[in-house]
């Protein structure tokens, strides 16, 4: 019965007649009256009749269908979906952080500014770079601001050539849609089948019209980059900029700064690597660092610290030579409070084993696993790695089967299908937050869906099976989409 309501909307529930509240018309006459009769509604609102408690349970009910990594585990490749600790939450709640307004004097926010000035400073630490800035509101425009900021390096330079970005053919898709959104031209390079950048036909492609070559390390397949400090030197050589893509960023917190490898320009996502909500469309926030000699292009506001007599005061300046606003104010402020609550908690030596258990979690996971799942790498992986589906393929169970599969055992699906080097690209990604007890009991459920696959195929292909949404049919869905309950009859219905 309970599946049956939670599967129901609103509109399914309403009754003529029944309502859970009362507007008095009192004192509205004459705004009504106000209005220009082309703004006035020609027929009734169409809202459901329904009583209080029947909204509550129908919107409680639907609230537990959510899947997040408080409900499950949530292996998604590429994400770093870990937990995230509610002292974060509770400490950008404070009063003291919440309540604050953007044009307040700079000496009543002074704790404030001190807060966004030392996650500066930590990530600047972390990254290896010279300085952040936070302002970015997500990783995707973190990386056009980087790029924007790359541009602005050539053209102070007079540099005008420099159009091109190389980005390999197994990046994240956000890669060459910002360089193409910062107007620069997107050129691929290919990948060795192991994942990493081809050094080789990465060569010819360097001349004077590259302003940058874009890489993520550990790579999209979770293999580390051993060639990064030969394709630094290549692409220095050439007059251009490395730029790190922070997606990867989890498995090297402690162990290896992008900034010591040779990178110029890099953007965190601190959804993935420092504990911030995920999904969902945001917050987000993607601040960006640079190495020393590009600071000054980061974007406005840049916040600073003034020292005298013991006594520091924290100010934001304007630069002649930034390239503009990127954001409103200051980025998302209780995203970054949250991030830099993470780092305190942990601290160092709590940063230091993350990225390593995040390595061994994703090992133990394939290891445990390749005698029946394809595993086209055999190498050992970073954060995360990649099957091609099955071992044996003869039943025709596919990779998408086998994430639906899973859901009926309560595990959101991994990611699949991407990257794109594999037909049947399975990407598994277990975080450093879950336990060994969590891996396990993964580990179990894969190898009986291969069983299953195996001897009673139908059970996986038919999967979902016990879902409030079963399996729906994609192509009706994409050719014939249904975007509401019931179709306007005009502008004003």
């Amino acid at each position: 019965m309970n599946r049956q309501v939670y599967g129901k909307v609103i509109f399914d529930l309403s009754k003529p007649g029944r309502r859970g509240y009362y507007l008095s018309p009192a004192g509205c006459e004459d705004a009504l009256q106000s209005l220009p009769s082309s703004l006035l509604r020609e027929k009734p609102l169409r809202l459901p009749q329904v009583d209080e408690p029947t909204v509550v349970r129908h919107y409680t009910n639907m609230s537990t269908n959510n899947f997040g990594v408080d409900s499950g585990f949530y292996p998604l490749g590429s994400c770093t979906m870990k937990y995230n600790p509610k002292i974060n939450e509770e400490m950008a709640a404070l009063p003291g952080f919440a309540s604050l307004h953007p044009l307040q004097p700079i000496f009543t926010v002074q704790g404030a500014l001190k807060a966004y000035y030392e996650l500066q400073q930590l990530l600047s630490e972390i990254g290896g770079m010279a300085e952040f800035t936070l302002n970015p509101y997500a990783g995707a425009q973190g990386e056009l601001t980087g790029l924007m900021v790359i541009r602005a390096y050539h053209d102070s330079r007079g540099d005008k050539a420099r159009v091109k970005v190389i980005v390999p053919d197994s990046a994240h898709g956000t890669n060459p849609a910002s360089a193409a959104v910062a107007g620069l031209q997107v050129v691929q390079v290919k990948s060795l089948p192991d994942g990493t950048v081809d050094v080789e036909a990465l060569r010819p492609l360097l001349d004077e019209t590259v302003a940058a070559v874009m890489m993520t390390n550990p790579n999209t397949v979770g293999i580390f980059e051993h060639n990064i400090p030969a394709i630094a030197e290549m692409v220095h050589a050439c007059g251009a900029l490395l730029y790190y893509d922070g997606a990867n960023l989890n498995p090297m917190l402690g162990v290896a700064r992008p900034g010591d490898m040779g990178f110029d320009v890099m953007h965190i996502n601190l959804h993935k690597t420092f504990s911030t909500p995920h999904g969902g469309g945001g917050p987000g926030s993607g601040p960006v660092g640079v190495r020393a000699g590009l600071e000054e292009f980061l974007p406005n506001p840049r916040v600073k610290v003034l020292e005298h007599e013991g006594h520091k005061l924290y100010y934001h300046t304007v630069e002649d030579t930034s390239l503009g606003r990127i954001s409103s104010w200051m980025g998302n402020y209780a995203v970054e409070l949250r991030a830099l609550a993470y780092i305190l908690t942990m601290g160092r030596e709590g940063l230091r084993m993350a990225g390593p258990l995040a390595t061994l979690n994703a090992n133990y996971i394939k290891e445990s696993l390749r005698d029946l799942y394809l595993l086209p790498i055999d190498r050992v992986c970073k954060h995360e790695f990649v099957f091609d589906g099955l071992a044996d393929k003869s039943t025709g169970v596919t990779t998408l089967n086998i994430a639906k599969r899973l859901l009926d055992h309560g595990f959101h699906a991994p990611t699949i299908y991407f990257p794109l080097l594999f037909h049947e690209s399975l990407m598994i990604e277990p975080t450093e937050t879950e336990s060994l007890e969590t891996l396990d009991e993964f580990i179990a459920v894969m190898r009986d869906i291969a069983r299953e696959a195996a001897e009673t195929p139908d059970v996986v292909k038919d999967a979902p099976h016990n879902t409030p949404v079963r399996k729906p049919d994609d192509t009706a869905a994409a050719l014939n989409p249904v975007v509401s309950y019931f179709q306007l009859d005009s502008a004003k219905a």
